[in-house]
């Protein structure tokens, strides 16, 4: 169902959550689909420590990012907004809310977040 609004039409916010426990870590997904893009928040206490966001260049091949709230040394927000907006071609926000303690844990997290694209493109 589409509302109109000012004579054109906006999609309703849609939510979808998802868990998975990923290197001995419970991980919580939270993806908010909204017009012409998504928030993902992704994190295992209910806290907003980082947001970024990606958009699609007409002038470039890869998504412009930036880091709107965090820690600027921290570019795990901002890159994976980035990919994911290089996939999706769609405005992407992320909010990365897990500890830098690995690596291997945002590459496992990113995997799980494709995975769920995969199964449930239309909640994206």
């Amino acid at each position: 169902m589409e509302t109109a609004l000012n004579g054109g039409s906006v999609e309703p916010i849609t939510v979808h959550d998802f868990s998975e426990k990923i290197l001995e870590q419970l991980v919580h997904f939270h993806v908010m689909k909204l017009s012409g893009g998504f928030f993902l928040w992704i994190g295992s206490e209910p806290v907003l420590s980082s947001l970024a966001l990606a958009v699609s260049s007409k002038h470039d091949s890869m998504p412009l990012s930036t880091l709107v709230l965090g820690d600027p040394s921290d570019t795990t927000p901002s890159s994976l907004a980035q990919r994911l907006t290089k996939k999706t071609q769609k405005q992407v926000f992320v909010s990365y809310n897990l500890p830098v303690t690995s690596s291997n844990l945002a590459l496992l997290v990113e995997d799980r977040i494709k995975k769920e694209m995969e199964l449930h493109p239309d909640k994206f």
